[in-house]
């Protein structure tokens, strides 16, 4: 039963456009299957995509396309002179999804935006540990420290009161896990919380019709969406893994919109006039990282010999094949504070072998973690993999490169005790710096997305001062600081930033690329 439902899905995605219909329908070739529904409790932009980029709305957003901060389901907001209190102006008659396991019986308000934070940081809240509870975001961000309380003023008008100024903290609202959910479905849903996670109700543009892992997600527009009804009726993400598979689908036209094409694929791509291939530079870094909290990868002298061992450019010819640049820095070139003046490791073998030796490191074999997905960041880790093993061996570190399912991949990765060095990578959120240097390398953020369990108490300084600091000028210093310990204590190998590539079917209006990374379908048409 299972497999002829798996089956009728995946034909029903191809053959959508080859049958005449009344409603417009846009078929994503999406890479893999989301995490889950609810975008708190993870972090990849593939969970994203399918849940807090279309099901759901945030009390301010980004304008698609852009960096720039616009309302959400916050019409309007006020900030104290010294910086500790945000109150919020909630937007009227905006209305949640009606499915068949809830029909709404009020519009959205200030229970919801209570509900939503307090299920993360408050850990007696009754839903703060269904679902695993793993926060890695809010926790990541510091938000338990800095939120003080949440007030309900009345129901159109909530207010934040901190601890502390936080310089990023409305673009930080903008992010995926301040995503709103309706507390009337929590309450709902009491006597089955996961299920709450598993079928997801929001404010968003789409919201979803069926789900099967692996094969097929359906969404059908909100009728009642409060910027208006989307111009496309019906959304199909058909889960792809394959990039050769996903661009072969996009020629037959049995999807309209395709993510992280081989670099390969890009000259004919570009050459085909069925397809727009849309290409702009990245938000993004790609990364090695050793588990700082393990011996020999304790020592910062030994992390930098293994960086020196790492030939990045041979990566990026072998890889990226002309879609990348070589990293230097934590924060990619386009995001304000990147500190240029930097010099990055050289590549050079006989010095990385002189300092192991130097550090009494010898016949050293350890692992390697290959992503088994594509990502803007990396497009074919298993090959940056094998490259940096023939790296690894030239110096005599002997390099098992291991992989698993991707959900599976980064549960493990960010375990504390992890065996090995992983490749992973990362895309802004909201074009903070503090989204990449707090969030990938705070301490507050070891055990989570801090995949090199790193935790350096002068670098960690410099993130807080910058946090409660509102001039750009004086946080830009404090970054192009904390860059330089970067680079000195070396958690990672930096290994490269990427342009994005989009392509397309001629037959989509109005996409735009995301500076984001995500996918983005409220605003799009069909010709």
């Amino acid at each position: 039963m299972k497999k002829s439902f798996l089956l009728a899905s995946v034909f029903a995605a191809s053959a959508v456009l080859a049958a005449p219909a009344m409603s417009k329908t846009l078929v994503y070739c999406s890479e893999a299957s989301p995490e889950g529904f609810t975008p708190s409790l993870f972090t990849t932009g593939t969970t994203f995509d399918a849940s807090a980029r279309q099901v759901f709305n945030k009390l301010v957003e980004f304008e698609r396309g852009t960096t720039k901060i616009i309302p959400g389901l916050a019409e309007s907001w006020d900030i104290s002179e010294d910086g500790l209190e945000y109150t919020f102006h909630l937007r009227k008659g905006v209305k949640f999804h009606t499915t068949k396991e809830f029909m709404p019986s009020r519009d959205f308000n200030a229970d919801d935006v209570l509900f939503s934070f307090n299920r993360q940081g408050d850990e007696n809240h009754p839903y703060h540990k269904v679902s695993n509870g793993s926060y890695e975001y809010y926790n990541a961000m510091s938000m338990p420290d800095l939120i003080k309380e949440i007030q309900k003023i009345d129901d159109y008008t909530v207010k934040f009161v901190l601890t502390r100024p936080e310089a990023p903290m409305i673009a930080n609202l903008a992010m995926a896990f301040a995503s709103i959910h309706s507390a009337e479905y929590a309450d709902k849903m009491s006597d089955n919380k996961e299920m709450f996670d598993q079928k997801p109700v929001g404010t968003g543009p789409f919201q979803l019709v069926a789900y099967q892992k692996d094969a097929i997600i359906r969404y059908k527009a909100n009728p009642d969406y409060w910027k208006g009804k989307a111009s496309i009726d019906k959304l199909v993400f058909a889960i792809t893994p394959d990039a050769a598979v996903r661009y072969q689908k996009l020629k037959a036209g049995e999807c309209h919109v395709m993510p992280y094409p081989n670099p390969a694929d890009l000259k004919a791509m570009k050459a085909d006039e069925n397809i727009n291939l849309m290409q702009q530079e990245g938000l993004n870094v790609g990364y090695l990282a050793y588990n700082t909290q393990m011996a020999p990868f304790d020592n910062p002298k030994v992390r930098k010999a293994l960086n020196m061992a790492i030939n990045k450019e041979a990566i990026i010819d072998a890889v990226f094949q002309g879609a990348g640049k070589v990293a230097k820095n934590p924060l990619p070139p386009t995001i304000w504070s990147y500190n240029d003046a930097i010099k990055d490791d050289p590549f050079d073998p006989d010095a990385a072998k002189k300092i192991l030796a130097e550090e009494g490191v010898k016949d050293l074999k350890m692992k390697v973690w290959a992503m088994p997905v594509q990502r803007p960041y990396n497009p074919n880790a298993r090959r940056m993999a094998e490259l940096i093993q023939a790296d690894y061996k030239n110096i005599g570190v002997d390099v098992e490169i291991v992989s698993y399912e991707w959900g599976e991949y980064l549960k493990r990765s960010k375990e504390k005790d992890r065996d090995g060095a992983v490749l992973l990578g990362w895309t802004g959120d909201n074009g903070d710096p503090d989204n990449f240097l707090a969030v990938l390398l705070g301490c507050d953020a070891v055990g989570g997305s801090n995949r090199a369990q790193f935790c350096h108490a002068d670098f960690d300084e410099l993130l807080q001062k910058a946090k409660v600091t509102s001039d750009p000028a004086e946080r830009t210093k404090l970054y192009e600081q904390a860059q330089v310990v970067f680079k000195e204590q070396a958690p990672w190998a930096t290994i490269a930033h990427s342009v994005v590539s989009e392509p397309i079917s001629v037959k989509v209006e109005n996409y735009k690329i995301d500076p984001f990374g995500g996918h983005i379908f409220y605003g799009v048409d069909l010709k």
